[in-house]
């Protein structure tokens, strides 16, 4: 668990504002009939393009392409294809962008024309588990505090919370220590400190929290086919909190 100096902070900030503005800019462009690998190009394009950056998970570990885009019953990790969003999907992007050495990672979910109430809720809920999970972030915390807090409110909505991935430390490295459970018991875990820098990325399940790995040795589905939805974020613990330092301009923290 490193403490980041303050010339890393400053870095840290610009390439978390660099992946939050990707996901600005795509959303006017998740609309039924495009294809996942249509908004991968068009993300692509702008990181590499117009911010002057790299797309971390492109080539990372063999990953193909420069976003994850993760439909209905995908957890996590889905690779763009030529799959078309059809109305009624939910869609999670993720987003890492690499700035002078440094990363800034992000995900946001998009519900694809008319989408079931079901869903919607399922949307809705997993973004308040990740601010209930952002909200616990302090100077002498604990990283339990923050699982406790996801799963609390995710079992309250009769919904689980995958186990297999959590979020991560973040930095010069994309991941790093510590590991970010989404589940937990307050009072237990590492205590946090000013300068560290870590992702909270919750996902939270309609049915089973068991997953199922694809033959591409990336796509995440659920086990029961169920739907699936996660919210990320980048932070860091400052004195009196932390920031979110992938905040997008229709959020206020």
């Amino acid at each position: 668990m490193i403490a980041r100096t303050e010339e890393q902070r400053q870095k840290m900030r610009t390439a978390g504002r660099l992946a939050a503005a990707v996901l600005e800019m795509i959303t006017e462009h998740v609309q039924p009939g495009v294809t996942t690998d249509e908004l991968n190009r068009i993300c692509h394009d702008y990181i590499t393009l117009e911010q002057k950056a790299i797309p971390a998970p492109l080539n990372y570990r063999g990953f193909p392409k420069s976003i994850c885009t993760s439909i209905n019953e995908v957890v996590c990790h889905g690779i763009p294809s030529e799959r078309a969003l059809r109305s009624g999907d939910i869609l999670n992007i993720d987003v890492t962008v690499i700035k002078d050495g440094h990363h800034g990672d992000t995900s946001k979910m998009f519900c694809v024309g008319r989408v079931p109430a079901h869903l919607e809720r399922l949307v809705r809920v997993t973004r308040e588990c990740l601010y209930r999970g952002i909200d616990c972030v302090r100077p002498g915390a604990r990283l339990g505090d923050i699982g406790w807090a996801i799963q609390e409110h995710a079992e309250a909505s009769h919904y689980s919370v995958v186990r297999e991935f959590c979020g991560h430390g973040i930095g010069t490295a994309f991941h790093d220590e510590p590991q970010v459970l989404h589940t937990g018991r307050a009072g237990t875990g590492e205590v946090l400190k000013e300068g560290l820098c870590f992702t909270i990325e919750p996902m939270i399940n309609l049915g089973t929290w068991r997953t199922k790995l694809m033959s591409d040795n990336w796509t995440a589905k659920t086990a029961d086919g169920k739907a699936s939805a996660q919210w990320e974020h980048t932070l860091m613990v400052t004195s009196g909190g932390c920031e979110v330092l992938t905040a997008r301009s229709e959020e206020s923290f």
